[in-house]
This record gives C-alpha cells, structure tokens and sequence, in this order.
C-alpha cells in the first residue's frame, strides 16, 4: 500500500496508511488492513482492540473523506475470530470478546465517512461480520463468504445474526447461519451480499477509485446520508444485538462448544460428535 503511515494502531496486527484525496489533501482516504497474514488474519482481542483504536482515530481526523478495510495478503480479509485465542474462554471472557467486536462495528457504522470492505480472500464469521459493518462491500473473484460458528456449536458473536439478515432479508440469512455453508464471490454478488467483483490485482484500485469519488463529494452531505442510514438501522434492530451477546457467551458454557472447537484444533480433523447439551 502507498501512502504515508498515519497515526494508528499500537499493536502490529493492524495497518493504517493515509493516502491524499483527489484534490491533493493530505489523509482524505485511509486504509486499514488485519495485518496477521500468517493467521490468516484471524482476529483475536489484541487485533479487535487495534481495529477500534484504528477506527476511533478516524474519527479524529476532520480531513478524512473515505476509509477502504482490507486485509493484508491475498489469501483473506479476515478468516474469523482466532479459534485456538477462542478455546481458551469460558463465558465471561466470550462476553467480553462480544461486546468488544459489537463496540468496533459500532464504531464502523458510526463513523461519519463511508467505510468500504475490500475483501480480497476469506471473509468467514467474524471476518464476514466485520464486512457487513462497512457500508458497502467490493471482493475479489478469489473471496468467500460465510458463517460457519455453527460447525463449531457457537453463533455469530460480533453482529452477525443482526446485520446479514438486513443485508439479505430473513430467509437467505437464515439458510447460511444454519448450514455454515461457505460460498463464493460470484453467489455472494447474486444474493446481494457484496455490491461488485473484481479480479484480486484490480480490487483495492477500484475500491481507491471508489473512495476517491466519494473524497470528492461534499462532505457534509455524505456525513447526513450516512447518519440518516443509521438512525434506520437501529430503529428495526431494537434488543437483537444485546441477545446475540449475551447467547454468544453462553454457548461457552455448553459441551457442544467445547467439542466443536477440539475438533476444529485437532490435527485429524474429525467431525465433532454433538451431544446437544
């Protein structure tokens, strides 16, 4: 990525660069990138702490027209919530883990410039739910979508059941919450999830291209539209997000979970066998 290092992130799991605007304005357009290539960029609390430092810093920056998330290589944008940091927490901890991915999607959402994915691999569970956060959603032709906790006895923890039903209406969403099915760019552009497909090498230049069409408009109109946006969103989610939390932590405490997450850690991968308490 080209531009200078803006002020960001203390942790080294997450990169920010400040590119200028199409008028030459310093820090007009920010990309923020999961740096944990070699994970994946699995998100574990340290990187979802740094994703909101990230994007509070935005928030302190009047400059700012547009911001492009992403994920660095080009095997995945964010491959889910890290399992091995996950196996480790009992439901006080999930909790915990929950409200902090709930408080940086909120953070996403509120953010007074639009926010665009440019997902260019993996965007699975929390990956996918840190996607739907932003405002609109460009892929790669490599990316795949999908919620797949229930393979592992939990749920989405991080928005998920809330704002993937908003972005493909009740029916679709439920089909792909209960299965944990995993589909392609080209099925998440038909169902409406992504709004374009490019190749990988043309994704991040187009959401550039994007984010400097939207640097160029005024800004204060972007700003009431997206406010406009998000008093509508809140007002059809009422309670759904508090309840995904609080389900979230307690599947913690079940055996499904615990056996869904050893079989995910296992080097034989066998299937889980579910005992439905």
């Amino acid at each position: 990525m080209t531009g200078d290092s803006a002020a960001g992130p203390s942790a080294d799991t997450v990169r920010v660069d400040s590119e200028p605007g199409p008028d030459g304005t310093p820090g007009a357009i920010r990309v923020i990138s999961i740096d944990r290539a070699a994970a994946l960029n699995a998100i574990d609390v340290p990187t979802m702490r740094s994703l909101g430092e990230a994007f509070r810093d935005c928030s302190a920056s009047p400059q700012l027209r547009a911001v492009i998330l992403t994920g660095t290589g080009e095997r995945a944008f964010a491959a889910g919530a890290d399992i091995a940091a996950l196996s480790t927490m009992g439901p006080v901890e999930a909790r915990a883990f929950s409200a902090l991915g709930h408080e940086v999607a909120a953070a996403i959402e509120s953010l007074a410039v639009p926010v665009i994915a440019a997902v260019n691999g993996f965007a699975l569970g929390g990956g996918c739910e840190m996607a739907l956060a932003c405002d609109f959603i460009y892929a790669a032709d490599t990316a795949r979508f999908g919620m797949p906790e229930s393979k592992l006895g939990a749920i989405p923890g991080f928005g998920g059941t809330v704002r993937l039903v908003e972005r493909l209406g009740p029916a679709r969403a439920r089909e792909l919450l209960f299965s944990g099915e995993v589909i392609d760019a080209a099925e998440a552009l038909r169902v409406g999830l992504v709004n374009r497909v490019f190749p990988l090498d043309g994704l991040l230049p187009e959401a550039r291209r994007t984010a400097a069409a939207i640097a160029a408009r005024a800004p204060l109109a972007i700003a009431r539209i997206k406010e406009a946006l998000a008093r509508r969103a809140a007002a059809a989610r009422g309670e759904a997000a508090h309840q995904e939390t609080e389900t979230f932590a307690s599947l913690f405490a079940s055996a499904d979970l615990q056996t869904g997450m050893r079989a995910f850690l296992a080097k034989d991968k066998q299937p889980p066998k579910w005992q439905g308490r």
